[in-house]
C-alpha cells in the first residue's frame, strides 16, 4: 500500500485499491491530489477536521492553482479527486453533506484527438520493414495490435498468453477498474499472436511469467520502451506532433467510425464506461460525411 502520513487518506486509498480495484497509476494520482489538498489546509487553515471543511477553503485552493497558471483539465482532475473522497467520506457517515455540493468545475474548451490517416497507416503496413529479430517482430506486432483494437498502453503491456483465443480469433482485455472486455481480430493477426507466442517459449522467460510481449531476456515489456517505438515508426509516415500508443487508439475509433461502425459497437471496443467519451469521434467524421455528400447528393 502506498505511504501517507494523512490517516483519512490512507483509508480512501484503501478502499481504491481493494474494493474498487483501481491501478496503481490511478491511485497515485488520487493520492498526489489528495495530499497536495491536505497540505495547503494544514498551512492555511491549521488543518480543520474533514467534518469542518468546507466549500470555501475549497475554493481558497482553487484560486491558488489559477493563480500559478494550473489548466482547466488539471484542476477538473483535482475537483474530481476531492468529490470521490468525500463521497467516500458519506458513505462512512463521518459526514452529512459533502462540500463540493456548490462547485464547480472549469469549463474545458473541447480538443478533437489527433489521428492517423488510414492511408498512412496502409503505408506503415505496405512498406516499413522491421529487422528479422525478435525485437524486429516484437515492435511489428505491437503496432499491430494497437492498431487493431484500440488497447491501450497498460492493456498490451498486461496482456497475457491466457488472454488469447486463438480459435475463436480473440483477445480479452483487463481494462480500468479490472473490467473485462472481447476484442476480435483478424485471421491474419491471430496467427502472428500464435507465432509470436511459439517463438516466446525458446526465451529465457521465467515460468511464473504470462505477458504475450517480451523483450529478448524474456523480461515484460516497459511502457517508455513501447512508447519509443510507436513513437519511431509514427513519424516515419506521419507528421502529426503527436506520436503515442494512445494516438493509435484514437486512429483505431475514428477509421471504425469513418467507415459506418455503431457508436455502440466502438464504445465497447474501447472499454468506455459511457457513450458521451465515445462521441468526440463523430467530429472527426466531418470529412468524410462532405465527402460522402458531395458523392451521392444530386444537388452537392
Amino acid at each position: 500500500m502506498l505511504e501517507t502520513t494523512y490517516p483519512q487518506i490512507r483509508s480512501f486509498l484503501q478502499y481504491l485499491q481493494y474494493e474498487k480495484r483501481y491501478s496503481q497509476h490511478t491511485i497515485i494520482s488520487y493520492q498526489t491530489d489528495l495530499e497536495q489538498f491536505f497540505t495547503y489546509l494544514m498551512s492555511q487553515y491549521d488543518s480543520p477536521p474533514i467534518t469542518e471543511v468546507t466549500a470555501r477553503y475549497i475554493r481558497s485552493w482553487l484560486a491558488e492553482m489559477r493563480n500559478e497558471k494550473m489548466t482547466p483539465k488539471s484542476l477538473n482532475r483535482k475537483i474530481s479527486s476531492l468529490r470521490s473522497f468525500f463521497k467516500y467520506q458519506l458513505k462512512l457517515g463521518l459526514i452529512k453533506v459533502t462540500p463540493l455540493t456548490t462547485i464547480k468545475a472549469p469549463k474545458i474548451g473541447k480538443r478533437l484527438p489527433s489521428f492517423v490517416g488510414e492511408k498512412d497507416m496502409q503505408t506503415l503496413k505496405d512498406y516499413v520493414e522491421f529487422p528479422d529479430t525478435w525485437k524486429g517482430r516484437t515492435d511489428k506486432l505491437l503496432i499491430g495490435i494497437f492498431y487493431a483494437t484500440g488497447m491501450r498502453l497498460s492493456e498490451l503491456i498486461g496482456l497475457k498468453i491466457s488472454q488469447v483465443d486463438i480459435e475463436n480469433k480473440q483477445v480479452k482485455v483487463l481494462g480500468k477498474g479490472n473490467k473485462e472486455r472481447i476484442i476480435p481480430v483478424s485471421k491474419e493477426l491471430i496467427l502472428q499472436l500464435k507465432e509470436y507466442c511459439k517463438g516466446r517459449q525458446q526465451l529465457p522467460v521465467e515460468n511464473s511469467s504470462d505477458q504475450v510481449f517480451v523483450n529478448e531476456k524474456g523480461k515484460a515489456l516497459y511502457p517508455k520502451y513501447v512508447y519509443n517505438v510507436v513513437k519511431a515508426n509514427l513519424s516515419l509516415v506521419t507528421t502529426l506532433q503527436k506520436k503515442s500508443p494512445h494516438v493509435l487508439r484514437h486512429t483505431f475509433a475514428t477509421h471504425l467510425t469513418n467507415n459506418g461502425a455503431d457508436l455502440n459497437a466502438v464504445k465497447e471496443l474501447l472499454g468506455h464506461s459511457s457513450l458521451a467519451a465515445t462521441q468526440v469521434y463523430t467530429h472527426n467524421t466531418i470529412d468524410r460525411l462532405k465527402d460522402i455528400h458531395k458523392k451521392a447528393h444530386p444537388k452537392s
